[in-house]
Order: structure tokens, then sequence, then C-alpha cells
């Protein structure tokens, strides 16, 4: 049974307010920091969980209707803050990066995919599935952005076999089934629905006993999960499937109330992420 290494990065934010993300926020706007993070694995070597904006966001928002997305959540990036200047900075070449696991498609999740041009992209199947298609403004609709997409994306997609799920250990109940994604128990992916179709978060288990479970946007504060409480029901008109979204964050909690040792990283959730964070 091997297991990982985990540094948790990111690149840029954007704002929303406080008041839509959880309800019973503050009437102001808050930081949400597009988490990713960096596992490196003694067989597999490094690999990236999301990878946040890059300067390709901007490209992909300069016109409309895709500049409706920068104007709703506007962001902030500098330069030193991508992916691959925080991975150089750790030694890392960005061809040194095995595969990239996706949360979903959602632009502030993959704007860097094509930074790293020997990655493999692993991700959930019906993820994908469910945006591949769009275009314009039904693309738009569901947060996703096409031209962040690398050209030969199709080539080096390596979606999950759903009929690879097996059953997970009794300690990680509410959730009973996974995927074992390197054959080891190191990283196990577990279906996250609601926020998108297909979103994949990550349990990983660190060198030290630690784990950390990335939940990606089923939660976009550990508040939210901490006491099972919604977004603003003005969140349901982004969601995939509002009902799901609800059903994940029950689990969420009562999986934090029952494991409370286990690192829940929100991926947007500037005060967990400042636990981690320099």
């Amino acid at each position: 049974m091997s297991s990982v290494s985990v540094t948790i990065l990111q690149a840029g934010h954007c704002t929303c307010p406080e008041h839509i993300a959880i309800q019973g926020g503050r009437w102001r706007n808050i930081r949400f920091p597009a988490m990713f993070a960096l596992i490196e694995h003694p067989r597999c070597g490094p690999m990236l969980f999301d990878t946040g904006y890059s300067e390709r966001f901007f490209r992909e928002t300069r016109r409309f209707p895709n500049r409706l997305y920068r104007l709703a959540t506007p962001v902030t990036l500098e330069q030193k803050q991508m992916a691959q200047f925080q991975l150089a900075e750790r030694g890392i070449r960005p061809v040194d990066i095995e595969r990239v696991f996706i949360s979903h498609f959602h632009a502030d999740h993959i704007a860097a995919l094509g930074d790293f041009s020997q990655a493999r992209y692993v991700y959930l199947p019906q993820g994908y599935a469910a945006v591949r298609s769009l275009g314009g403004w039904r693309a738009l609709a569901r947060a996703y952005l096409p031209g962040l997409l690398p050209s030969d994306f199709t080539e080096r997609a390596a979606p999950m076999d759903m009929a690879a799920a097996r059953p997970l250990p009794p300690e990680y109940a509410p959730f009973t089934v996974g995927f074992d994604l390197l054959g080891d128990e190191s990283l196990l992916a577990v279906e996250l629905p609601g926020h998108a179709t297909g979103q994949m978060g990550l349990l990983a288990r660190t060198e030290n006993g630690t784990t950390f479970f990335f939940v990606a946007d089923a939660a976009w504060l550990m508040r939210s999960i901490a006491s099972n409480r919604l977004p603003h029901a003005l969140a349901n008109l982004i969601f995939s499937h509002p009902r799901l979204y609800r059903l994940t964050l029950a689990q969420l909690h009562r999986f934090h109330i029952s494991r409370p040792e286990v690192r829940i990283i929100p991926s947007h959730c500037e005060e967990t992420l400042a636990q981690y964070t320099g």
C-alpha cells in the first residue's frame, strides 16, 4: 500500500458575494482562490489535481458571450501564480507531469491543461460527455470554455472505466464506491455529483498518515460542510443537478462529523487553503 506527498497551491482567484456562496453570508465579496494540488507518487511521479487559472482564461474571455464569464466572476492572476511557474520553483518541468486529474470541466479548474504537453487527462467520462458538444451560449451556461482544452485533448484523454468502480473501505462511509486510480489505494476517486455532472473528488493518503479529501466544488466553503448549509438558492441556476448537490453536501457533512481528522479541501475556500498554503 503506497502513499503520496501533497502540496496545495492556488493559481489566481475570483470574487463572489458571500451571501451567494452560503446562506446567511454577509453582503460583501469574498475571494474564491483557484486551488490546484501537486501530488507526488513514488512510482508515477508528479501529478496534478486540477490546474487553476492561466492566461488562456483571459484570451478565451475577450469577446462575447464568453466575456460575461469574466464579468460575472472577476479574476485576478499574477504570472508567478500560474501552475507551471509554481512547479518550476519546485524543480518540476511541465513535461514532468504524468497525469492531471480533472475534477470537472469548469474554466477555473482546466485553464492550464495546455501547459502540460505530456500529461494524460484523467476524469469521469460523464463529466466530459456533458459538455463536449457544447459551444457559445450553451457552453457558457455550463461555465465551460471549449477553447481551454488543448488541441490534442482527445488523444491524451484517459477517462476512467466506470466498470472498474470498487467498494470503498468502510471508514469512508457514507461514500461507498470509488476508483483506485493508481492500483495501490494511495489515490481514490469518488463521484461528487450536483455542482457539475461527473464531478470527481479525490482521497489522497499521504506518507505521514494524513488523508486529504479534495472535494472540488461540492461545497464552496468548509463552513458549508461543517454546518450542512447550502448556498443561496440563486446558485441553483449554475448547478447541473441541485437535488444531487444537496445530497452530496449532506454526505460530506456526515463524513466530516465521523472523520474529523480527514482534511477536507474545497477548491475555493480561502479559510481552508490558508492553512496549507504559504
